[in-house]
């Protein structure tokens, strides 16, 4: 099996550091609820379970998903209409494998249509999509399992709305393609009235756990995106994890473990620090991920998304000197796609900076990345350190179940139940109250006594 991902971890494990360090024997210690915790997942699968069903998500056959991405590649725009899974998880693709200023591209040095996310139900962003799309060269991709998120729906309401009134409702359903449940929801009836293209989130599959599915390698796959080999490193990686069943040998059971384990030293943010411009909305994707499934009966640790070298100048001032409340993960890649000679100068005023002529500035952000390790190390900060060989779909589709996984398991450490998220239910229920949905008037009334005590003390500039 080719390499997808190196965890170091000393730096997270040293009985010297004093309070709060831990000892590779606590680590071992954790082996049998790790077992108990494979066997609940292998049974979940197999049980058809809800929530587990992104675990087969690596050996699914994409046939489905490339035949309708091939319709979509001829469009000149797609609009994605989703949120939170139904979106994070396809900007986290886009920006790691396609140019940074992909939109931006003339058409034949782009692979694919341009592609927007419409997600939050903000009007002026809204506005701003329709800005930049020819109506009649633009597809929509709708994407909610249960049909009744009201943003993703009123977002699919304007837009198809608007492509309706230019030409037609019948020519702009044969624009339109919904992915949902296979059997019911909203947007299933939808799509058998009106016959639009439709694709299905496979049963037990979250929102946050379904990039791997239609919802994000539909996207993908239109705009040039090799999905065979992301789903190749998931299933590689899925062989690995499954397939070691020593904690001492289990990559994705020591970083369970040591979140876990710092979290119970009161280390409950979780900082994730990717030394890459394409893993910035990787990290948007983790903090989704995290948040959600773990963070819930008390329980649960805090994502903190940071980019390096840019938050050394924004964040690392309290991380090296603030309180020991946070655990680092810091990612770095060993072989970049691309790379800059970094040239000499003769100014008198600048000739002070030819220290780094002729050095790459691969080696130079690799530096940045160890120096932020080192020092977080000297003021006792406990840190993980992450090595991709590189950037690819094979890699990163190796990332995404990796921490799919060590999310899944560290909510079973807790005692918790991953893949519910009661808390954004009930916000859900108020704004369905707050919209005059049919049903939810006593959410409303709940949600209107408890803003007005937001309310009762005020004081203005």
């Amino acid at each position: 099996m080719t390499k997808i991902v190196d965890l170091y971890f000393g730096a997270a494990l040293d009985e010297s550091r004093g309070k709060g360090s831990l000892s590779m024997n606590e680590l071992l210690d954790l082996e049998p609820r790790m077992l108990e915790a494979e066997k609940w997942l292998q049974k979940g699968l197999r049980d058809n379970l809800e929530g587990f069903g992104w675990l087969g998500l690596p050996f699914q056959d994409p046939g489905p998903i490339l035949e309708q991405a091939e319709w979509l590649s001829v469009f000149g725009s797609i609009i994605q209409i989703g949120i939170g899974g139904s979106a994070l998880g396809n900007r986290m693709l886009n920006n790691a494998l396609l140019h940074p200023y992909y939109n931006e591209l003339p058409r034949e040095q782009r692979k694919g249509p341009k592609f927007f996310i419409a997600d939050n139900v903000d009007p002026e962003g809204n506005h701003a999509i329709w800005d930049m799309v020819d109506p009649e060269d633009t597809a929509l991709v709708v994407v909610s399992k249960s049909g009744s998120t009201a943003e993703t729906m009123a977002n699919f309401m304007f837009f198809f709305g608007k492509m309706s009134a230019v030409m037609g409702t019948q020519v702009a359903l044969e624009r339109v393609l919904v992915i949902t449940d296979p059997e019911k929801g909203t947007l299933r009836p939808f799509s058998g009235e009106t016959g639009c293209r439709s694709l299905e989130i496979p049963q037990g599959v979250g929102g946050r756990y379904s990039v791997l599915s239609s919802v994000g390698l539909l996207s993908a796959a239109s705009m040039g995106i090799n999905v065979r080999e992301l789903l190749r490193g998931a299933a590689e990686t899925s062989a690995l994890i499954s397939g070691t069943r020593e904690m001492a040998g289990n990559s994705a059971w020591i970083a369970a473990g040591l979140y876990y384990l710092h979290g119970l030293r009161g280390r409950s943010m979780d900082v994730f620090m990717p030394y890459a411009d394409g893993l910035e909305n990787f990290v948007e994707w983790f903090a989704q991920l995290w948040a959600e499934s773990i963070g819930k009966d008390g329980k649960g640790f805090t994502p903190v998304r940071a980019l390096g070298a840019i938050d050394q100048h924004s964040q690392v001032q309290l991380y090296t000197e603030g309180p020991d409340d946070k655990l680092f993960t810091i990612l770095d890649i060993r072989k970049r796609r691309q790379d800059i000679r970094i040239p000499g100068t003769e100014h008198g005023a600048l000739v002070g900076l030819n220290y780094m002529k002729d050095k790459n500035m691969s080696e130079m952000i690799t530096f940045e990345a160890r120096s932020t390790a080192a020092a977080l190390y000297r003021f006792g900060k406990p840190v993980l350190w992450l090595e991709l060989p590189e950037l690819n779909a094979f890699t990163l589709g190796g990332l995404i179940f990796f921490y799919e996984y060590v999310t899944a398991l560290t909510g079973y450490l807790l005692s918790i139940e991953p893949f519910d998220q009661p808390g954004v239910e009930q916000g859900k229920k108020y704004t369905y109250g707050l919209m005059g949905r049919e049903g939810f008037s006593e959410q409303a009334r709940e949600a209107e006594e408890l803003f007005a005590g937001i309310l009762k003390q005020k004081v203005s500039l």
